[in-house]
């Protein structure tokens, strides 16, 4: 049975890509890129172990609640790499796109044997690692200057005004506690820093 280590999942949200999607970050990655957005997400220890048929299960039922397509982030997709693969084929099964974040490049990828499988099934591929330095202000989703945008199939398009909004920020709390996603690690502090008043 295949089993995927998952971080976090985020049934809907408008946060992580094109229209409504559901998020997956996979726990674990072998990249350690300064000032890293998600750094309890690195280890390889930790996290969910989710059955594949489980996960697909959900993506459906989010399918039925009108979500448009999946976003597979990290930790790093790449580096599980055999099972987001067959995540993302089943997500093109149930007619939904695939948007994938990646730490390495594109030209990397295409040079790994193990990365094939999953760049098959993926629309949009935001490559390269995440620079704390290089804060972009201007394309939506994007955390950094260095990263590119790559459509591999035609079903999204470089001129779609959804790349030019300003970026979403999603503030989730219930009984597991408080989540927050949709922008860089140097925003956040920012953030909270002139959201609540001294006490």
């Amino acid at each position: 049975m295949t089993t995927l280590s998952i971080a976090q999942i985020v049934p809907c949200t408008e946060a992580e890509g094109p229209g409504r999607r559901f998020a997956l970050w996979f726990q674990g990655c072998p990249l350690r890129c300064p000032g890293c957005c998600n750094p309890e997400f690195l280890p390889f220890q930790g996290g969910q172990e989710r059955s594949l048929a489980d996960l697909v299960a959900e993506i459906e039922q989010a399918r039925n609640q009108g979500i448009e397509g999946i976003t597979l982030l990290g930790g790093e997709p790449f580096a599980h790499a055999a099972g987001a693969s067959a995540l993302a084929r089943e997500a093109r099964r149930l007619g939904l796109s695939v948007m994938v974040f990646s730490g390495y490049t594109l030209p990397e990828l295409r040079q790994s044997p193990t990365a094939a499988g999953l760049l098959e099934s993926i629309d949009i591929l935001v490559d390269g690692p995440y620079r704390r330095d290089l804060p972009d202000t201007k394309r939506r989703w994007i955390g950094s200057t260095n990263q590119n945008i790559h459509f591999l199939t035609d079903r999204y398009r470089a001129d779609d005004p959804c790349w030019k909004q300003r970026n979403t920020l999603e503030i989730r709390l219930d009984s597991s506690g408080l989540t927050v996603n949709g922008f860089p690690a140097l925003h956040a502090k920012e953030f909270w820093k002139g959201s609540f008043p001294h006490a």
